[in-house]
């Protein structure tokens, strides 16, 4: 006898971003953030949680792998769901096994902490019978992860109260709000970072001023204006603060002491072609954001991806023995830039296989239950 629960939920992009924590046990943020939710048929994590009396103790496989369950964050996921299981005592007693994985590189800077917090959060949920918002639960395992229980576009409230019960993430708006927004997602490095986000996010808010004063004097307002640019539909205004929002966390980032460098020098390539390109119209076609990790995101307006696909393949063109699938997700018709187009780009084209992937997706929704018929085999 045993009783299973199969998830799928989202990785999210921060557009105004989480660095620094106010109280690292509870994962309380110095700031608000925001973020969009992204397709889980491109990017999710998927998880299985199976409760057994017959199983003699806890255990979790992570992308094939049995880890130790004795992670605080793990433990801290898991009270928070046994707060409010509503399962009988003796069910409750039943020992679990997890069994999640990522259809995307783990610790490069998407967000796959968030992704599997949330689908943990998700299926744990369901398999106690937790209801109301479970936000709260999957930020103790995951800051981040609160705002991938979400789907469209979403945004985490820092909160004031010291227990963090008001330290909730929130849909701002649906995924089908904003249509035509779409996203790529530009793969430079899969391979696990120097400096992991905990570690980076404590070191910069103790010896980066700059941290403290970007929470403090210029997020407050920042947020309100995107928010207000995502429900007005008002790309410039989004991708300006977009942008912006990315350069200061990696500013603040390169101030600590010693400096926590995520960004590579494809990604500076990256941000020096997507300025390059909107300058050569008289609107803002594409905005960048970096998280901690080389790896850029770009947002766009789905008549301008053909053509910013053909930018990429000019100057960062694929390697030219690329085993791999270059081109995931939406299937797209790419559209080679004009003559005119590109002698308004002074940027020198670039060796092939600076890029590994991209991945084209969109705005999505948030964790759903998948049938019993596609659980994760246990190993």
């Amino acid at each position: 006898m045993s009783i299973t629960v199969t998830c799928v939920a989202p990785v999210n992009i921060a557009v105004i971003k989480y660095w620094g924590k106010r109280d690292e046990d509870l994962i309380l943020p110095i700031n608000d953030s925001l973020s969009a939710t992204l397709d889980t048929e491109h990017l999710c994590a998927k998880t299985t949680v199976r409760a057994s009396p017959e199983f003699k103790e806890n255990k979790i496989w992570l992308n094939g792998r049995e880890e130790s369950m004795d992670n605080p964050r793990l433990q801290n996921c898991l009270k928070e769901i046994m707060k409010r299981s509503q399962l009988s005592k003796d069910m409750e007693s039943w020992k679990l096994h997890i069994c999640s994985e990522n259809n995307f590189p783990t610790a490069a800077g998407l967000a796959s902490s968030a992704a599997g917090y949330a689908c943990l959060a998700a299926a744990l949920a369901k398999l106690y019978k937790v209801e109301g918002d479970i936000s709260g639960i999957a930020r103790a395992g995951s800051g981040s992860a609160c705002r991938s229980v979400y789907g469209g576009f979403v945004r985490w409230y820092k909160g004031s109260d010291p227990t963090g019960i008001d330290s909730i993430a929130k849909p701002i708006a649906p995924a089908s709000h904003w249509p035509d927004m779409r996203i790529l997602v530009l793969v430079v490095n899969d391979s696990k970072k120097k400096v992991s986000s905990a570690i980076g996010m404590k070191r910069t808010l103790l010896t980066s001023e700059f941290l403290t004063y970007k929470a403090e004097k210029i997020i407050p307002k920042r947020i309100e204006q995107i928010q207000e640019a995502i429900l007005k539909k008002d790309f410039e205004t989004f991708a300006e603060h977009t942008m912006r929002d990315s350069n200061e966390m990696h500013a603040a980032c390169l101030a600590a002491y010693p400096p926590c460098i995520y960004m590579n020098d494809t990604s500076h390539l990256i941000v020096e072609l997507m300025h390059q390109y909107n300058s050569t119209s008289d609107r803002t076609k594409v905005a960048y954001s970096f998280d901690a990790g080389p790896n850029a995101t770009l947002f766009l307006l789905e008549k301008d991806v053909a053509e910013l696909l053909g930018i990429l393949d000019h100057y960062l063109p694929p390697a030219v023995d690329n085993n791999l699938e270059y081109r995931k997700g939406i299937s797209i018709e790419v559209t080679s830039p004009s003559q005119s187009l590109l002698q308004k780009i002074n940027f020198p084209e670039q060796q092939p296989g600076k890029l590994k992937y991209i991945i084209h997706t969109q705005v999505g929704s948030g964790p759903k239950q998948l049938p019993d018929s596609e659980a994760l085999k246990f190993h």
